[in-house]
This record gives C-alpha cells, structure tokens and sequence, in this order.
C-alpha cells in the first residue's frame, strides 16, 4: 500500500483534558490544535466531533495508554469505549486506535526543554502529547506502508 495522502486528527484522551492535533495534507508536520475539557464526556464528543467536520482529516488517531509491559488496563478500556463512541459519531471517518506508551512524558520533557513551565504547560502538554501521538503514527506508516495501529469497528 503507498502513502495515504490526506489530513489526519490525533486524540490524547485524559479524565481532565483531551488533547487535539492535526497533520498538514501531506502527513509530514503534526501541530496542536485545542484542548478539550474532558470531565463533560458527551460534551467532548461534541466538540471532536466538530473538529472532525471542520478538519475534513481522513482519520482519527486515538491514543490508546498502555503499560510498559503492552497490557491494557482501566484507562485503556476507557479510551477503546471512548473510541467506539467517537467512531459512531465521526463515521464514516474512521477512528484507528495507535500505542500511546510515553507521549505524555516525552510531550512534558519537550515543553519543559523548551522552557515552558508546569502549571501554563497542562493544557498544552495534552495538545503536545496528541502532537507526538500523530508524529508517531505518520512516521509508523510512512515505513510500514500500513495504516496504524488498529481500527475501530463502527457498533451500528
């Protein structure tokens, strides 16, 4: 399969916050687009789902939190019923669930490098980390030719 060309969308879903980014056309630069305040649940779906109409992307990359190990625990399962949902609402855009292991951390070593301090930096970092979630899967289909991760089937 070559290189699918296209606008993709990237979700880094926390309890407090849900991180947005978003990919040029071409899939070679990820940057931040919102945070979203993620304790209102349906209202977050709402509001990515606005994104998602508004970005036109030709997926959605979920970060799927998973421990070092590659087990999944609660906050995984969060995130797949999550995803399901968000699936439903965005099809027929689809929804691809990706490895998330790290990019918070990673986001926050960035911004700290970068002189951004804690407390203006929480709401960014989710953005950040979403950022490094998309960086990541374009690069993994970049070399493997496959879209990432894995999809999320559409419940009708």
């Amino acid at each position: 399969m070559s290189w699918r060309r296209g606008r993709r969308i990237a979700v880094d879903v926390g309890d407090a916050r849900i991180g947005v980014a978003s990919c040029d056309p071409d899939g070679i630069l990820a940057t931040p687009v919102e945070t979203v305040p993620g304790r209102d649940v349906p209202a977050a779906q709402r509001r990515l789902t606005a994104i998602v109409e508004e970005y036109e992307p030709i997926e959605v990359v979920v970060g799927l939190p998973r421990s070092l190990s590659g087990r999944e625990g609660p906050a995984a399962a969060k995130v797949r019923a999550f995803a399901q949902n968000l699936a439903r609402r965005v099809a027929p855009v689809p929804v691809r669930l990706v490895d998330e292991r790290m990019t918070t951390v990673t986001a926050a070593q960035s911004m700290r490098a970068s002189g951004v301090s804690a407390k203006k930096g929480r709401a960014s970092v989710d953005q950040a980390a979403a950022v490094v979630i998309l960086q990541s899967a374009l690069e993994t289909e970049r070399v493997s030719g496959m879209p990432p991760g894995e999809g999320v089937e559409v419940a009708l």
